[in-house]
């Protein structure tokens, strides 16, 4: 586990855009898989492959570059590394961001999935500000995406389950 930890550190200083997003799109890909085979319970026969990619896909073009963006924007409009400037980082993300980023975000799966416009909204209700503390305190900004990344798996999960079930 060691070494490709490694490789993938190594990666991350040689392209972060790139790994980033990678991440980003796999991750949000794998908690659509976690959704329909652990939440949804719907078996590899009836996995629905098409859904899969499509949200690989949400994550590739949305969530990796948007994300990605957003944290170095928010590293140079919030300087420091302390408590104070985690939480001013926390409440930009949460109140500045983090509504819209979801909103887009349902909307862009609800629509690529087939559903209304009625249907997109009734889904937007939750946030994770705990998290996005953490996260600014303690992680060194190239971190932030992956972290975020594999934190949000099981919300992502939760999300992918709410975006896809009518």
């Amino acid at each position: 586990m060691i070494l490709p930890w490694r490789v993938y550190q190594m990666m991350m200083v040689k392209h972060p855009w790139k790994v980033q997003i990678l991440t980003a799109g796999t991750l949000v890909g794998c908690s659509d898989v976690i959704s329909q085979q652990l939440i949804e319970r719907q078996g590899w026969a009836n996995h629905d492959t098409k859904r899969t990619l499509r949200m690989t896909t949400v994550g590739l073009i949305y969530v990796g570059p948007v994300l990605g963006v957003w944290y170095k924007l928010l590293d140079q409009l919030v300087v420091g590394k302390s408590k104070t400037v985690a939480f001013k980082k926390m409440l930009l993300d949460q109140f500045a961001v983090a509504p819209s980023f979801l909103a887009c975000f349902l909307a862009l799966t609800g629509f690529l999935g087939g559903h209304s416009r009625e249907e997109v909204w009734l889904k937007l209700k939750k946030i994770w500000p705990t998290v996005q503390m953490l996260n600014f305190y303690f992680v060194p900004l190239v971190y932030r995406l992956p972290l975020i990344q594999v934190v949000a798996l099981m919300w992502n999960t939760y999300l992918s389950w709410m975006a896809n079930k009518i």
